[in-house]
């Protein structure tokens, strides 16, 4: 059993040549995202952030930057996970990508035209498109993801 969602999520955008880092998700939610987790036990939201770029893929961030924040409507598969106040961050980072082997498939950086692309899919995808086991073996954008990008203005 997973434990109580504390409803406090951050997410860590790193860009490498005008391409963004997204990892895809192992386990639900699952899509396409960038490194992101619960606060859990830090003391903030920024600590946690840093936590969770080095926990799932290896790098150490540097220059660490709050773009934005809010509360979503968002699953998680925690108890009580159905919303969550989220701060985004921008970081560069340092390191080579060494991508949680628990957590996630792969780690890659995207450029604007794949992360359209992938947005695209997650538009299928909530219009009832594409079917859930099709969607965990190649998913788009995850849905919360889909729409920080889009406020951000970034697909």
């Amino acid at each position: 059993m997973y434990k109580k969602c504390d409803n406090k999520s951050v997410g860590m955008l790193v860009w490498q040549d005008n391409s963004l880092l997204l990892i895809e998700r192992k386990k639900p939610p699952f899509g396409f995202a960038p490194p992101a987790g619960h606060i859990d036990e830090d003391n903030s939201f920024e600590e946690s952030a840093k936590r969770e770029l080095n926990e799932e893929v290896g790098l150490e961030a540097q220059n660490i930057k709050l773009l934005i924040e809010g509360r979503k409507e968002n699953p998680c598969r925690r108890e009580g996970g159905s919303w969550h106040y989220w701060k985004i961050y921008q970081s560069e980072a340092t390191g080579e990508i060494k991508r949680s082997e628990d957590e996630t498939k792969q780690a890659v950086f995207y450029k604007k035209d794949d992360l359209v692309l992938l947005a695209s899919k997650t538009e299928k995808y909530l219009r009832g498109d594409i079917e859930q086991s099709d969607w965990e073996k190649s998913p788009g954008l995850e849905p919360v993801w889909h729409e920080w990008l889009k406020e951000l203005k970034i697909i």
